[in-house]
């Protein structure tokens, strides 16, 4: 069985320190990128696309969203989510999301950013610091737009190795506040269906 997956992340045209804590609402979207694809049952994938849209382009993300059996991001339900429902005709939230911090935190009983999990589980960084998105955009000239565009798409391309990496191998690494290097294990398989057998005796 097929199933059709979007990894995606949200950049924003605003501070929280120039809208207020925790309205996101406010925050406007600057653009998202997300890669999409489809997977077999044995979890390889058959075809994806990295694709972005800017705050103009939304109505040809929702397609995406909508057509998706897992909606996939990292800290995607406590932020992405409630910045994009300000601009969704439809209840965003109700769609099946998966959201890597919420299962991270489950295990190890705090946050960790993924910067933190990118770094041992990826061995590589993500390419700028979460802050500079937004000056990137407020910048507004085409380069700036063009590595705001390159940054978010790393971010996607990160997000979507650590998501396989929990997925396929069960188990995600980063290092404590004593630089401890820690492995822990992750569940981020797809609930399994009951069927019912029904047999002639």
């Amino acid at each position: 069985m097929k199933r059709t997956e979007v990894i995606f992340d949200v950049e924003t045209k605003r501070w929280f320190d120039e809208v207020g804590e925790d309205n996101h609402s406010q925050l406007g979207v600057s653009i998202v990128s997300l890669y999409a694809r489809e997977i077999d049952e044995d979890l390889v994938e058959k075809k994806g696309e990295m694709v972005s849209f800017w705050e103009d382009e939304l109505d040809k993300l929702w397609p995406y969203f909508q057509g998706a059996d897992r909606i996939v991001g990292f800290n995607s339900v406590g932020f992405d989510v409630p910045v994009l429902a300000a601009y969704a005709d439809f209840a965003i939230e109700r769609l099946p999301h998966f959201d890597i911090l919420s299962k991270v935190k489950e295990v190890v009983g705090h946050r960790l950013s993924l910067d933190a999990i990118a770094k041992e589980t990826l061995k590589r960084q993500k390419t700028e610091r979460g802050d500079m998105a937004v000056r990137l955009f407020k910048t507004g000239d085409g380069k700036s737009l063009a590595r705001l565009k390159a940054y978010c798409e790393a971010d996607v391309a990160i997000t979507r190795d650590i998501y396989d990496i929990g997925l396929r191998q069960g188990k995600l690494s980063y290092k404590d506040k004593w630089n401890t290097l820690r492995v822990v294990e992750v569940d981020f398989s797809y609930p399994k269906k009951e069927t019912e057998q029904i047999g002639l005796f």
